[in-house]
């Protein structure tokens, strides 16, 4: 077992598989389909990153360096969290973007039942590290476990 510290964005504890991408994440892309037309298990639609395409992310942890794309992301994420077809939490190597805050933050705020914990900053280390399938457990002070 391997530990990171990172900044926490959004509270919460949980355990998870990874998903990893080492791209950015789309989040219009990826979840806009999904999200549209009932797929439970949020599979990414973004045929630009290789990493994640075909792949379902909802309930997974969700590796990443940044999100990218079209400024509704903040929104397709809270939905994603509405619905029930989020990550189980999103685990960002550099900084988290506002958008990707926005939406995290407000569905932390307005979903009562939302628990979807982000953590940021921690570092190309942890992204090198991590790879699919590995066992992802986040604590309430930021730190990452992954077995």
């Amino acid at each position: 077992m391997k530990q990171f510290k990172g900044r926490v964005v959004t509270p919460g504890t949980t355990t998870a598989e990874a998903v990893v991408t080492h791209a950015g994440f789309n989040t219009l892309a990826s979840l806009q389909k999904s999200l549209q037309f009932g797929d439970k298990t949020a599979k990414v639609n973004d045929q630009n990153n290789p990493e994640l395409f075909g792949k379902p992310i909802a309930g997974k942890a969700l590796c990443l360096p940044q999100t990218i794309g079209s400024t509704t992301g903040g929104l397709v994420l809270y939905c994603a969290c509405n619905m029930k077809r989020s990550p189980s939490c999103m685990l960002f190597a550099n900084r988290i973007d506002s958008l990707a805050c926005a939406g995290a933050v407000l569905a932390n705020v307005w979903i009562d039942d939302c628990n979807m914990p982000v953590v940021d900053e921690l570092g190309e280390e942890f992204l090198n590290y991590v790879k699919d399938g590995m066992k992802i457990t986040i604590k309430e002070d930021g730190v990452v476990e992954v077995d």
